[in-house]
Order: C-alpha cells, then sequence, then structure tokens
C-alpha cells in the first residue's frame, strides 16, 4: 500500500467503496469490532487508536474471508489477523522511532497511533531478522533488550 503509515480509514475509501462503517453503536463487553455482508461496526467507545486497529483487524478479516467455524481453527485464524493488522499498523521502522522516544507501553502505543493490545501483539511477533533490525538500530540506546 506505498509508504508511510498504514491508514485503515484510505483502504476502505480505495479498495472497499461498498462497505459501509458505523461507530454509532454500543457493541457487546470485549467486541471491538465486527461485520457482516458490506457493513462493519465499529464500538461507539473505542479511541481513535482504537478504531484505526480495530478498522485494520476487520479488513483484514475481509480479504481473508470468513472466520473457521472450529473453535480452534477460529483461534488460530483470530491471531493470524492480529499479527498482520499489527505489522501493517507498526513497521520496524516506527517501532525503531517510537523505542527512541520512549520504553513505556501504554506512551509507546499512543506514540504510534496503536493500542495497547496491537502494540503487544507486535512486539511479541517479532522475527529474528526483525528483533536483529532493531537491536542494531537500537545498539547505542542501552534500554534496549529484545
Amino acid at each position: 500500500m506505498g509508504k508511510g503509515p498504514w491508514h485503515p480509514w484510505r483502504v476502505l475509501r480505495d479498495h472497499y467503496g461498498d462497505v459501509v462503517v458505523s461507530c454509532r453503536y454500543g457493541l457487546p463487553d470485549r467486541i471491538m469490532g465486527l461485520q457482516l455482508d458490506d457493513r462493519i461496526w465499529l464500538s461507539r467507545i473505542l479511541t481513535q487508536a482504537e478504531r484505526r486497529c480495530t478498522l485494520t483487524h476487520e479488513l483484514v478479516h475481509r480479504e481473508r474471508g470468513p472466520v473457521p467455524l472450529d473453535p480452534i481453527a477460529a483461534a488460530r485464524e483470530e491471531r493470524v489477523v492480529e499479527e498482520i493488522s499489527a505489522r501493517r499498523l507498526i513497521t520496524v521502522d516506527a517501532l525503531v522511532d517510537g523505542l527512541r522516544w520512549t520504553r513505556q507501553p501504554r506512551e509507546l502505543a499512543e506514540r504510534l497511533w496503536v493500542d495497547e493490545p496491537t502494540l503487544d501483539v507486535r512486539l511479541s511477533t517479532l522475527g529474528d531478522i526483525e528483533a536483529a533490525e532493531v537491536s542494531e538500530l537500537l545498539r547505542d540506546d542501552c534500554l534496549w533488550t529484545p
């Protein structure tokens, strides 16, 4: 989708013009977003960063197709979607830039314009090469540990 930060609203406009997104309704507890047919609902109580992350998550579901009915396969699919979403929202370069600014998860998430769960997923799924790249780029910064 080009250089620069991932913009789910732009992707929605450019690639999913038939999809209507609503942020008007409260959703059940712990449900931040859901979709059906040509609609995506984002809970009205979400912050801007949470809306950005949740919309990205729902767009990835749209790309990948229906969630399997089998609970084990569905849980696996959710993990895959979470990782893809986190990777789109947080590039290695953005992560390094953020880590130069702060090591506090809440502050780092805010700087990266994501919610903390998305940051947690991105950090926990850094590949070996990515972790080495982050370490190399932060090598003069004594606070970084992969």
